[in-house]
């Protein structure tokens, strides 16, 4: 029998009108986030990286593909990695067929990581995806937005208990837990102006869940995320699930 509060559906369409409020109070406040996002300053990117893309090496302002505004979500997949991690996994999936909408707005989405491209676009094919993924290897471009950590910086998480989750991600990935934990997931966006690149924006961590579209549908059932006390992330790639 269930523990939860049972009502009458004139005591739930109270509750939920009071809910609704508070609701809609979140949607206002998230469109002026969105306004103050956009109204962030915009830095001149001042270095010249290369990235190696399936049509060669490119610099940052040719990945914009002809389009003004450029999105690159920070995919852990370090060199060390057999697979892409498979909390980055899920959100490519939300990704991935976003793109022609956001094409249709002028931007461009691609993903970027550091392992080698030919290991990156064996994994995209396995995974289904079709969206540029270029490979960072020789460039700081993910250290300097602070997506990957030396083994300097981090010897005191290495050097203490390990979380059990970090150790089944990393076994996931087909790495240690030094080398899963050198990188760092995160989206930035970039402005193309008069042949001039510059970054406008940057997140990461909880930051990134409007990229995680089934954690918001989640929010919304019985039982919500429900992953307090689970022993194991429940968390799979998309051809990792059992048939239920």
């Amino acid at each position: 029998m269930t523990e939860h509060r049972i009502g009458t559906h004139e005591e739930w369409r109270a509750a939920r009108e009071e809910l609704l409020k508070e609701e809609k109070e979140l949607t206002r406040r998230n469109d002026e986030l969105a306004r103050r996002r956009r109204e962030l300053p915009w830095v001149p990117v001042e270095r010249e990286y290369r990235f190696e893309t399936e049509d060669g090496a490119k610099s940052l302002a040719e990945l914009f593909d002809g389009r003004s505004q450029l999105l690159i979500y920070h995919f852990m997949f370090g060199p060390s990695y057999e697979a892409g991690c498979t909390v980055c996994s899920s959100i490519a999936d939300t990704l991935d067929p976003n793109m022609v909408h956001l094409n249709a707005r002028d931007v461009t989405l691609i993903c970027s990581s550091r392992a080698p491209l030919d290991r990156l676009l064996d994994y995209r094919k396995r995974m289904g995806w079709s969206f540029g993924w270029v490979s960072t290897v020789g460039s700081d471009f993910h250290r300097d937005l602070g997506f990957v950590n030396t083994e300097e910086e981090l010897k005191p998480f290495l050097d203490g208990e390990i979380p059990p989750i970090v150790e089944q991600m990393a076994k996931a990935s087909g790495t240690d837990v030094a080398g899963y934990v050198a990188e760092g997931p995160g989206l930035s966006a970039y402005a193309l102006s008069d042949g001039k690149v510059y970054r406008t924006y940057v997140t990461t961590a909880r930051g990134l869940e409007p990229a995680m579209g089934y954690y918001g549908l989640l929010d919304r059932t019985p039982i919500g995320r429900h992953e307090e006390g689970e022993s194991e992330f429940w968390l799979r790639r998309h051809d990792e699930y059992e048939a239920v």
